[in-house]
């Protein structure tokens, strides 16, 4: 069994446990954590990942981030300027692109089909890396969480601290860890 199968044998474990219903949005987080060299193979077996949720009895929606930069971007009216200075574009990400990062999941986690019972899967966090923190992303969502979300973290987790692409300085995070480490995380199997 790769890595990717196991990786989902956890998750499947975890989302088919009761749920508490009385728990604030961060607490509803669950960080699906995997090296950053298994994007590609992840993403080639997400169904995985729905099915198991299918198989607990829960909806599933999907949220790609992946191009969520590149479309910002292109949308933006000063755009060819931000070319000739770069410098001139981190006020406009630290707030503009940060809003529209979290308006798109927000779309997702408040559809009608993303109710209490079921769980958003949220992909691409890689391309968000340089232009945003994933922690801010999650203080802006957390309270249009009404099920679960799954984030699907290419990087590590440690001593409570999440790393994306493990380049950056962690931080702690409420969520959930899934992780195929058994001495890490706070769900071990």
């Amino acid at each position: 069994m790769g890595r990717i199968d196991r990786l989902a044998e956890r998750y499947k474990s975890y989302i088919a446990l009761p749920w508490q219903k009385d728990l604030a949005g961060a607490q509803r987080a669950i960080f699906i954590v995997y090296d950053k060299a298994d994007e590609r193979r992840l993403r080639a077996r997400k169904d995985l990942f729905a099915l198991a949720t299918a198989e607990a009895g829960h909806g599933w929606s999907e949220c790609d981030l992946t191009r969520a930069f590149s479309e910002w971007m292109a949308n933006t009216e000063y755009r060819d300027s931000y070319f000739d200075s770069p410098e001139d574009l981190e006020l406009k990400l630290e707030d503009d692109f940060l809003q529209h990062v979290a308006g798109r999941v927000q779309e997702v986690l408040t559809a009608p089909e993303a109710d209490d019972n079921s769980v958003v899967g949220i992909y691409g966090i890689a391309s968000l890396f340089g232009f945003m923190r994933v922690s801010e992303l999650m203080k802006e969502i957390e309270r249009d969480i009404r099920g679960r979300v799954a984030v699907f973290f290419p990087g590590e987790y440690e001593n409570s601290n999440y790393r994306l692409l493990d380049a950056r300085d962690g931080w702690n995070y409420l969520a959930v860890p899934i992780t195929l480490q058994e001495d890490r995380g706070v769900y071990e199997l």
